[in-house]
């Protein structure tokens, strides 16, 4: 079975990986990004809604190319779109071609993950699919895990373009692998699906008016928080009504009707909520690590790495585990538990925390619980769907387009509770910082004195006020991520409960 299909198992496992790696990699290197392409935060934030919104549209019509195009050349195609996008950002500095590029990377390879996991099913049904789940399921351990390491290396080194060109020699062997095995053949005439430009048309707006206000509102959103939510729930209403309309077409782009079951239901709500979580723990965890607890950049990237690296060993696990005992109840148990771990070993953080015994079995709990979640969920919610291939490729079309959008949502909501619980305890803590208070003047004279004989007195005075400032805002934000780490363990117990009490599941 191995050698047999080994291209296909290979492609499948690195279209994944490729997925995962980009996404990760200019997520962990965005600020460092956005210095050397001399663009702002909001600058940056639009050609980030502009990718999410055209990977969005670009999932949704995946079936649709392949159905008129054929595997190869739809895979092809993708691939070097995918290659040319990537070959701009690779060789420019500046925030126009970035933007260019990365519009050019979403048309090609948004869909990767999607086609990579539709791509098991040209397996003959039996044991061999369930090998290409698990090699689909490594290849997105093993880019979640390795994004954060090379993201790392590439800033450090100061060579942020080198993160594009290991995404091209990647893409480069996929497209390789592809003319080995993939067929050509296109869907006959009267199998292919239909498409409405209207409503396609509803999709993209209304998909980038909701991501970019979703990124938007990391600036605006307590100066313009009416405004914001307004326009944010018009276009939430748009891509409702296509959902709507597509529910009521008779011959519909994607076939809601068919996909409206309890499982399927259920199962896409599972997914949103566990990448509203990742979005979330993704954005909090770096600043948290640097500005918290001020560890460098490297050193962040390399313990990411090797914390995400538990969620392969998981899958390693669950691979052994679930043609055995198959029930999905256990991994959800055990995946929230994970997260009840996690949320609780970082709440009782303090900045004397040691990387490997404080802070490392606490980014393997969330490796865990990425893997036991996702992967479950995965096997679970397309059970009903399986017998029809274009109804299970849209199925998962639908799932990844709301997972573009749940990833915003999670970023979102970090990005706001950090910032409304940061300004709230540096406030508090603000309090102190005057010369009426016995503790900052007894802080101030311990500064002062063990400064003033290396750089004199006028100077200790005005390095110990600059220090302390700095201790203050660091506690800030060590005090606020702590809140935000109880709020996870709230939520993961909540969802504890309901994993335990749902019948949907078993």
């Amino acid at each position: 079975m191995y050698r047999k299909n080994a291209a296909l198992l290979l492609t499948v496992g690195l279209l994944c990986a490729l997925e995962y790696l980009q996404a990760g990699m200019i997520a962990f290197a965005s600020a460092p990004i956005r210095g050397e392409i001399d663009a702002s935060p909001e600058e940056f934030t639009l050609v980030a809604a502009l990718y999410a919104c055209i990977a969005v549209v670009v999932i949704s019509k995946q079936r649709w190319l392949v159905e008129r195009l054929g595997w190869r050349n739809f895979m092809l195609g993708s691939i070097c779109i995918y290659v040319l996008g990537a070959f701009v950002c690779g060789v420019i500095g500046d925030l126009t071609s970035f933007t260019v590029g990365r519009v050019i990377m979403a048309m090609g390879g948004a869909s990767f993950m999607t086609s990579a996991r539709l791509m098991v099913n040209l397996l003959p049904p039996g044991p061999g699919r369930f090998i290409g789940v698990k090699v689909f399921a490594t290849g997105l351990a093993g880019g979640t895990a390795a994004a954060p390491f090379i993201s790392s290396l590439v800033v450090v080194e100061d060579t942020w373009h080198a993160i594009f060109w290991v995404l091209i020699v990647g893409a480069a062997v996929a497209a390789a692998l592809c003319t080995r095995f993939l067929p050509s053949a296109v869907a006959p005439e009267e199998d292919r699906t239909p498409s409405s430009p209207a409503n396609i048309l509803l999709l993209s707006v209304s998909s980038f008016f909701l991501l970019y206000i979703l990124q938007r509102s990391y600036y605006d959103f307590y100066d313009e928080t009416f405004i914001l939510i307004a326009f944010a729930l018009l276009a939430a209403l748009g891509i409702y009504t296509f959902f709507h309309a597509e529910h009521n077409n008779p011959a519909p782009f994607l076939r809601v009707k068919d996909l409206m079951q309890s499982r399927y239901i259920l199962g896409v709500a599972l997914f949103c909520f566990t990448y509203i979580v990742l979005g979330s723990n993704n954005y909090i965890l770096p600043y948290f690590l640097q500005s918290g607890l001020g560890y460098s950049w490297d050193t962040i990237g390399t313990f990411q790495a090797f914390g995400l690296a538990g969620a392969l060993l998981t899958w390693i696990v669950m691979s052994i585990v679930i043609p055995k005992y198959p029930a999905p109840k256990k991994f959800f148990v055990a995946g929230f538990t994970a997260l009840i771990g996690f949320g609780w070993l970082f709440s009782s953080l303090t900045p004397s925390a040691n990387m490997w015994s404080n802070i490392l079995p606490a980014l393997i709990l969330n490796g865990c619980f990425v893997m036991l979640v996702l992967a479950t969920a995965a096997m679970q919610t397309f059970r009903d769907v399986t017998h029809h291939d274009t109804l299970f490729a849209h199925a998962y079309q639908i799932k990844s387009m709301m997972g573009q959008i749940s990833m915003a949502i999670g970023t979102t909501i970090a990005t706001l509770f950090l910032q409304w619980r940061t300004t709230t305890q540096y406030n508090n803590l603000n309090g102190h910082f005057s010369s009426g208070d016995p503790l900052y003047t007894e802080q101030i004279q311990h500064l002062v004195q063990a400064l003033a004989p290396q750089v004199g007195e006028s100077s200790a005075n005005q390095i110990s006020v600059s220090m302390l400032a700095q201790t203050l805002q660091q506690q800030s934000t060590l005090v606020a991520s702590v809140e935000y780490f109880w709020a996870v363990i709230a939520i993961a117990a909540i969802a504890l409960i309901v994993s335990m009490t749902q019948k949907t599941f078993k």
